[in-house]
């Protein structure tokens, strides 16, 4: 959650020195308004006519005992523009003035005064703080931008890994990369056309579609990328693609599983390992697949069933007699521990720990670390189901002989009951009570330890034996990801939070990190890269927490100039209860026709579409398992899009609809673009906060990166139920929790995790206890408030409503004098209203002459309203990065002539300005940053630091049983020696001479090294790399070591061979460990056990 502003301003803001002296207004047709402001930045006008501003802005409203504000800026003649020193801003803003000056009408540059509500910079009523750089949080760099979630249907991203030199993402139609080297640089599309959410995204390169990428895997030893996919195939990319502006392909692909293939990884001995649904895990042996790779072009239409054919099923080979030792659970993730020799396949809530040289089971145990035996085969439903079905209907057969048909009926339904009854039981337990529990993520850190995330946000250390050693809870949300570079662990949790922890668990750091959840993360180039639920992917650097977040946010913030951009657009909101009517076409053009004309963005709210007792029940029922709408609401729809042209003109993005109240957005086509995650919230308040006859709908929506929040609102009626209005107003605020429609849900969550589409809603009170609208750039109100002029009879408030005296008339206005008193609405901001009372009318009674002369005489009122917030914290913010949205209201009026309803509609005219970042300006200008900046260079060129070691040798010679040790020194005294040995490639020896080295998956060891005996008696050698760095170093210092097995002993391989069994757990070559040692000690004694017979 982003902090906010402190802003003291407890009531309404301060007046300007220039203001006029004190005056009444009486006359109904006099225009009123305040001429708006210079903005001193260029904008974008999406109105269909230009602005022009004037340079003279004195002209101010203020009624004798109100308080009204200019709208839309601060004092004197123009805004400031602070901070203006360098010739580029200078010139900038001179581009601006005189574009601006240029032309423009004398119309469209008014705007009204405005009320402001107390208790606006309180608690949640208080701005969200946005700047150019956040403060509380590391500076980012946007390789892939938020895209709007409209964009990215049937391609969203799902995961990502990194290999040395690129970045490779799974989405839902294929793989994309990027490549580091192009990072920083700005594109414009494949063939200058940017796909669509892709538009300020880094360069990059997609292959051709495919099914869904559900996992990855990085082979660097062969520069493959291995993936697996929805329709049960695995696929490899090579790293090196002809890159000529052409989608790329696989360069081979075979059927691996029937259901979707869902974890995937490569272990120790350069096995492709793969995990589906039902507990499924094969093997896919290293040999095979090289064997695939070497056939000709000829014979290459073999290769996928060469492959396909050679798997290892671990699951049948662990299943006597129909009873099989791992849980029929869908293999969710695969872990290799190099180090040991072994590989984790996990579910939810069980874990099963192989030896990745003999694939054999070790070991299965449950999230508590509890040793599990055995299991059945897959069953179609949880065996205790069946269990408690069966026990019900045994029961019922030993019972006494039946006496009757109603005896009879009446014992199969008990038993039935019962059968459901448990059902319901066990799907409890499973939904509810081992849920929060559920392993999320896993990850190997260097020291040898596994780290497993919990739904809970419980994170779970275990030793390599598969032991539960230590519990952390740093965060009450649920874990969806895991990183580990060097001695820091990454953490991503559902609500976009990323924490880093040392490998003791201690918390160094934390921020919010993306504004959705957090699905993937991996390392590159010096970043940890941050995978979110919407598709936006960010790096963020790997000393983060630290000195370098300082100095790049400083920087970053004094080139905001460069990469801000302003733009401007108009909304008309109208508001109208139709009182269970229907309305006219020359009504609808009157209220929405001719103003819709200038503006881009179209919100309409309607109050009582649909009543009765009936409706509201049967609603009501509908919202509990996900259903809205009805005729009558989507005539209104219909007709009000005809209205407005829909289909040529503008598009309806959005709308929701509960029980009478319906919301609905239009947006003017040239904007559709730049207008998406639409999101849509329901919030009943009568009769127990749960009928929809009171309450409110809303709508939110990204635009221009920014978020503004709509709702419309039917509050409690009568005159003295002022608390009861406000109390709907506070719980409205408070618990409007915003989803997208279940059509419009990504399908990359699914994929990612389980408990994203569940526990987002459940969470959608942020951590600091912020509701969702607080955390909106604008929020508009409308709707029906049914606040009532009070202290004034029938006939006295018709005589004023006669004289146009509408001043007098506000002060007995109860939204006002409750506004004014802090109680609801706080902080917002309503035009001066120079419009008759929209309520209570008599229904096709033109003129003021129509208000209720019924036996109730309802006393007229200002009922239908609209309301706003923007990111203003005072009257003189500027529009820019740190306060991204100011508006002003150019228009507030009812519609007098319109009689199909007992209320009057009621139109809002806003221009808004906003405040954008262009990303990809941003992204150039971060990276010239981190290229010329001295202090960040000297921080970077710290992380090449690699400890002085030393090896022991360069040549080991295995034969006849001999012993080597290979001795790894750590010389310097300060920091930790981190080392990993790989196999980069291995060969056999003919007449002494060893060629052709061939590397094996992922750089994986050849099993004859471990093994005490082998068929093949060839001299053989492989050559071992030693990568050293230190706790935190990009960079690595390799030695090579060239290992020879001579075998000259061949007649004792019979003797090997009897004991191979009894011996395997002795050899194990350790691939990666950490000491933190001075000099000269030892780091390693890894050769140890390297025996060859």
């Amino acid at each position: 959650m982003e902090e906010r502003i402190e802003d003291d301003d407890g009531d309404k803001l301060t007046s300007l020195s220039t203001v006029p002296p004190h005056r009444k207004m009486h006359c109904y047709s006099q225009q009123l308004g305040v001429p708006r402001h210079e903005r001193p930045q260029l904008m974008r006008k999406h109105s269909l006519e230009e602005v022009r501003y004037p340079k003279d802005v004195n002209r101010y409203y203020d009624s004798s005992d109100d308080e009204f504000y200019p709208s839309g800026g601060g004092g004197g003649n123009g805004r400031r523009f602070g901070g203006i020193a360098s010739a580029s801003e200078r010139e900038y803003v001179s581009h601006f003035l005189e574009q601006k000056l240029s032309d423009g009408s004398d119309e469209q540059r008014r705007s009204l005064p405005e009320f402001i509500g107390s208790g606006g910079g309180n608690g949640i009523f208080k701005v969200p703080l946005r700047a150019a750089m956040h403060p509380n949080r590391p500076p980012s760099l946007e390789l892939r931008p938020h895209p709007l979630r409209e964009t990215q249907v049937g391609c969203f991203l799902r995961t990502i890994v990194c290999t040395e030199t690129q970045l490779w993402a799974g989405q839902e139609d294929g793989v994309r990369f990027w490549s580091f080297s192009d990072m920083y640089t700005t594109w414009y599309g494949i063939r200058g056309r940017a796909r669509r959410g892709d538009e300020d995204a880094a360069p990059f390169h997609e292959s051709d579609q495919t099914s869904a990428t559900m996992c990855m895997a990085v082979d660097e030893g062969n520069r493959l990328i291995w993936t697996g996919h929805k329709d049960g195939k695995i696929r490899s990319w090579k790293m090196d693609q002809s890159l000529d502006g052409t989608s790329f392909r696989e360069s081979l692909a075979w059927h691996a599983h029937r259901g979707s293939v869902l974890s995937i990884v490569m272990s120790a001995y350069g096995d492709l390992w793969s995990g589906s649904e039902g507990g499924s895990v094969k093997i896919w042996t290293w040999e095979s697949i090289e064997k695939a790779f070497s056939l000709t072009a000829e014979e290459r239409h073999m290769a996928a069933f060469l492959v396909e054919r050679s798997y290892i099923d671990l699951r049948t080979q662990v299943t006597v007699n129909g009873v099989c030792s791992i849980p029929a659970t869908d293999v969710k993730y695969l872990l290799s521990d190099n180090s040991r020799g072994k590989v984790w396949s996990a579910g939810y809530q069980s874990f099963a720990l192989w030896d990745a040289r003999t694939r054999e089971l070790m070991k299965v145990f449950n999230v508590d670390g509890q040793i599990e035996n055995r299991f059945d085969i897959p069953p179609v439903q949880d065996s205790s189901v069946e269990d408690d079905i069966k026990a019900k209907f045994t029961s019922l057969l030993k019972k006494e002989k039946p006496q009757g048909s109603i005896s009879f009926l009446q014992r199969s339904r008990n038993a039935l009951m019962g059968a459901a009854d448990a059902v319901r039981r066990v799907a409890a337990k499973g939904a509810f009570g081992d849920d929060n529990r559920r392993t999320e993520a896993i990850v190997l850190t260097i020291d040898g330890m596994i780290w497993t995330g919990c739904t809970n946000g419980l994170l779970v250390q275990w030793d390599g034996n598969g032991n539960r050693l230590k519990d952390f809870h740093h965060h009450p949300f649920a874990v969806q990801c895991f990183c580990t570079f060097g001695t820091r662990l990454w953490v991503g949790y559902i609500n976009g939070t990323v924490q880093v922890l040392d490998l003791e668990g201690n918390l160094l750091g934390g921020w919010i990190a993306h504004n959705s959840p957090i699905i993937k993360m991996d390392v590159g180039v010096g970043y940890v890269f941050t995978l979110a639920n919407h598709g936006g992917i960010r790096g963020w650097s790997i000393m983060s927490p630290g000195p370098l977040d300082n100095i790049l946010r400083s920087e970053m913030t004094r080139k905001e100039h460069l990469y801000m951009k302003l733009e401007n657009l108009k909304i008309l909101t109208g508001t109208w209860n139709v009182g269970q009517g229907r309305a006219s076409h020359d009504s609808l053009i009157s209220w929405l026709g001719s103003a819709a004309s200038n503006v881009g963005i179209v919100v309409v709210g309607l109050q009582e579409v649909e009543m009765g007792a009936g409706f509201l029940a049967m609603s009501a029922a509908k919202e509990t398992v996900g259903l809205e709408g009805s005729s009558i609401g989507q005539w209104w729809l219909d007709t009000i899009g005809k209205t407005l042209d829909e289909g040529s003109t503008f598009e309806r993005i959005g709308s929701r609809q509960l029980a009478g109240l319906l919301i609905v957005i239009w947006v003017r086509k040239n904007l559709r673009a730049h207008i998406g995650d639409v999101d849509a919230a329901a919030v009943p308040c009568g009769f127990g906060r749960a009928i929809g006859n009171k309450g409110a709908v809303g709508l939110r929506m990204r635009v221009y990166d920014r978020i503004i929040c709509f709702v419309c609102c039917h509050f409690a009626a009568h005159m003295e139920a002022v608390n009861r209005r406000n109390a709907d107003f506070d719980h409205v605020y408070r618990t409007m929790i915003f989803s997208r429609p279940s059509n419009q849900l990504n399908p990359a969550s699914a994929g990612a995790s389980s408990t994203i589409q569940v526990l987002r809603s459940a969470n959608a009170v942020q951590e600091d206890g912020k509701p969702e609208l607080s955390e909106a750039d604008m929020v508009i109100f409308l709707g029906d408030f049914n606040y009532r002029l009070h202290g004034i009879s029938y006939d006295e408030a018709r005589d004023f409503v006669s004289q146009r005296c509408f001043d007098w008339l506000r002060e007995r206005d109860q939204l006002r004098a409750e506004m004014k008193a802090g109680k609801v609405f706080q902080g917002m901001r309503e035009g001066v209203i120079t419009f008759p009372p929209t309520y209570k009318f008599e229904r096709h009674q033109a003129g003021l002459a129509g208000y209720d002369s019924s036996e109730k005489k309802r006393i007229p009122a200002w009922c239908d309203r609209v309301l706003y917030r923007d990111s203003r914290s005072s009257s003189a913010s500027e529009c820019n990065l740190g306060c991204p949205v100011v508006s002003s209201i150019s228009q507030y009026e009812a519609c007098m002539d319109v009689t199909d309803s007992d209320h009057k509609p009621v139109r809002c005219i806003l221009s808004v300005d906003i405040a954008r970042i262009d990303e990809s300006i941003k992204r150039e200008e971060f990276g010239d940053v981190i290229r010329s900046n001295e202090k960040i260079r000297s921080l970077l060129e710290d992380l090449c630091d690699v400890p002085e070691t030393i090896v022991s040798t360069n040549t080991i010679i295995l034969q006849n049983q001999d012993t080597s040790i290979l001795r790894i020194t750590n010389k310097s005294g300060k920091d930790r020696a981190l080392f990993e040995i790989i196999c980069e490639g291995e060969a056999v020896i003919e007449d002494g001479v060893a060629s052709d080295h061939r590397v094996r998956g992922s750089y994986g060891f050849p099993r004859w090294l471990q093994s005490i005996w082998c068929e093949d008696n060839r001299d053989k050698e492989v050559i071992l790399v030693v990568n050293v760095r230190g706790s935190c170093s990009t960079e690595a210092r390799n030695h090579w070591i060239h290992v020879r097995h001579c075998s000259s002993s061949k007649t004792k391989r019979s003797n090997s061979k009897s004991s191979n069994s009894r011996r395997f757990q002795a050899n194990v070559l350790h691939r990666s460990d950490f000491r933190n040692l001075s000099a000269p000690s030892d780091v390693a004694d890894d050769f140890r056990n390297l025996h060859i017979p």
